[in-house]
């Protein structure tokens, strides 16, 4: 290469070097200023935002659980109440590692699977920094050793927490209801931001339907946290509105005299006052204890109770659904008036059996003898079947259910509580709808005595009890009396609309029935006679008994009890009101299997009329005597 050469390709090389050097300081140039940018982005267009975050880091907002509103009877008595109890909760955030802190709270509480169950479902549904419940009613030396280890275990607080009580017992657990944790399926229906900081909601009976009322508004406060996230001082405080107390209709003492009078039996009793249908007493029987729904309870726990043979969990009042028996002839003598098709004083021959003409099919009397010669009121005293078949014949169906209805048979009553079974009113377009053939016109007779298709609950019986004694007054039964602190005794009309509705009738027909119900308790001849009306009782009593079939009888089989299993006795019923002309509580009496209505349950509601009308009308406590 000679020396022009080597010259040419030195400028070349120089020129390349120039141009990478020039290239590597814009680049660098350019990432430096992107950082720049970004830099001062963030110092400047973000620094509200960070500054928040950090904010964060040091404060927080915790929610304050209201206090639930108490339960109490008419007079005061606390049902519901709220106490001091400690419980144990965790926040998640603050747990170093979670599985490794619930194996160590092992040594210091025991923790079922069901509570751990209900945890990790807390954990799915709470939000960021949110405590969630794991165990509820710590004791105090639980307490104390969790104090003890407490730097040891990050994220564990406890806490005193209102816990709901039950201090009236089993008696009022199926009115009253319970209160249980909140599930998945509770927060679907329910505004979350209502419940924040709330582990418990209204699961059954009066807590659950009046759970709005009952529950109240959270309130929150803004707390300052070390590194640790434990809340060292309290910045602000906006406090929770507490729910409404609420005074039930129930009486406390009537309540447990209802209770007592079934004893060890199954079976369920509801008292009304007829001027306003206020529920006096309403008891299934067994009941439970509702303490281990708040707390909670293992499956094992749940289990026996749910499989237990007299089935406790069960609210016979509300749900049991029962053939209503001979207690519903008097509705069908009222049909019978009204419609004509007999009048009170026609006389027919009652053997032991009835025949519709042309058919060879005998329908049984409960009596195999027959009762003779009868007319109406000697027809309900003494419950004689074949006088209701032969007036059901006469009438036809078609004439028998516009009367059922009028008295509110196969219907929700209304009243205010949640799951209320309808029963069925049975008749021509029912069994056609529900079974796709014809009605029969044995089944007319059958309907008449009130078996067959037809189910009533107790409560629906003592609703139509109560439209007796109101001579054609219906009014809906209601537990709620007041709210707040019981002094004030109006319920808002909104809340609790007032019902009634006439059954409007001749008040020569309301006459004869009273009178024939009079008959039946306080006449040699009465079916109640030999259990109430033979003891002479201090008021007059108006009232029908009957029995509930729990299997059918072949035409030629008679009912013995004592070949009978105990499952295969009938239900035994009384349904009747007090005092005969002033009626002030009218009372329907059902026991399962309990066989005869006037022997079994006809001396139940003796009991509990004279609680109410000799025992001063119930417990007569202030309510600052009635004590928490």
């Amino acid at each position: 290469m000679d020396e022009r050469d080597a010259y040419g390709q030195e400028q070349h090389d120089h020129r390349r070097f120039v141009a990478r050097v020039v290239l590597s300081l814009v680049l660098l140039a350019a990432v430096l200023g992107l950082i720049g940018w970004h830099t001062a982005s963030l110092q400047v267009g973000a620094h509200e935002h960070y500054t928040t975050l950090s904010e964060n880091n040091r404060l927080r907002i915790e929610p304050i659980a209201p206090s639930r509103g108490v339960i109490r009877d008419r007079n005061g008595v606390l049902l519901a109440g709220n106490r001091a109890s400690y419980q144990l909760e965790v926040t998640v955030e603050q747990a170093d590692d979670l599985d490794r802190l619930l194996e160590r709270l092992e040594d210091f509480v025991e923790l079922s699977d069901a509570d751990l169950e209900r945890f990790r479902r807390g954990v799915e549904q709470r939000r960021p920094f949110q405590p969630v419940l794991l165990k509820a009613g710590l004791d105090d030396e639980t307490v104390a050793h969790l104090a003890v280890s407490r730097h040891e275990l990050p994220g564990v607080e406890i806490e005193a927490r209102p816990m709901r009580y039950y201090p009236a017992g089993e008696a009022f657990t199926h009115v009253v209801g319970y209160v249980g944790r909140i599930t998945r399926e509770d927060l679907q229906r329910v505004d979350r931001r209502a419940y924040a900081g709330v582990s418990h909601i209204g699961k059954t009976g009066i807590e659950q339907h009046y759970e709005e009322l009952l529950h109240g508004r959270p309130g929150h406060r803004q707390v300052e946290v070390n590194a640790q996230g434990r809340a060292i001082r309290e910045l602000e405080v906006s406090p929770p509105t507490a729910g409404t107390d609420i005074h039930l209709t129930l009486d406390y003492n009537l309540q447990l005299a209802a209770r007592r009078a079934l004893g060890d039996q199954r079976g369920a009793i509801v008292a009304i006052e007829p001027a306003s249908g206020d529920v006096l007493a309403m008891v299934s029987a067994p009941g439970f204890d509702a303490e281990p729904f708040v707390k909670g309870q293992s499956q094992e726990e749940f289990s026996a109770l749910r499989d237990h043979p007299g089935r406790p969990l069960f609210n016979r009042v509300l749900h049991g659904q029962y053939p209503p028996g001979s207690t519903i002839k008097p509705i069908v003598a009222l049909a019978g008036l009204h419609e004509e098709a007999t009048t009170a004083d026609r006389e027919m021959f009652a053997r032991g059996y009835y025949q519709i003409p042309g058919h060879e099919r005998r329908y049984r009397d409960w009596r195999r003898e027959g009762h003779g010669l009868v007319d109406m009121s000697r027809a309900i005293a003494v419950s004689s079947d074949v006088y209701f078949y032969d007036l059901a014949h006469d009438m036809g169906i078609d004439r028998i259910t516009p009367m059922l209805e009028a008295f509110g048979i196969g219907e929700p009553t209304g009243i205010d509580l949640s799951g209320e079974r309808t029963g069925i009113r049975p008749g021509r377009d029912w069994k056609r709808a529900t079974h796709g053939t014809v009605w029969y016109p044995g089944e007319t007779l059958i309907t008449a005595i009130g078996q067959g298709y037809m189910l009533s609950t107790p409560l629906q019986m003592a609703d139509f009890t109560t439209t007796l004694a109101n001579r054609g007054e219906r009014v809906r039964p209601r537990l709620l009396r007041a709210m707040g602190d019981g002094r004030e005794r109006e319920i808002g009309e909104t809340l609790l609309p007032d019902y009634r509705q006439p059954v409007a009738l001749d008040e020569a027909h309301w006459d004869v029935i009273h009178e024939s119900l009079v008959e039946a308790v306080h006449e040699p001849h009465g079916t109640a006679w030999g259990s109430i009306g033979s003891t002479r009782p201090e008021y007059t009593i108006a009232g029908k008994t009957g029995t509930s079939q729990v299997f059918s009888l072949g035409e030629d089989e008679e009912y013995d009890e004592d070949e009978l299993a105990r499952h295969l006795w009938d239900h035994a019923l009384f349904t009747g009101y007090a005092p005969a002309d002033d009626p002030q509580i009218a009372v329907a009496v059902l026991v399962e299997h309990g066989g005869s209505g006037g022997r079994v349950a006809a001396p139940k509601a003796r009991e509990v009329m004279d609680a109410w009308l000799l025992g001063g009308g119930g417990m007569r406590l202030p309510v600052e005597e009635a004590g928490e």
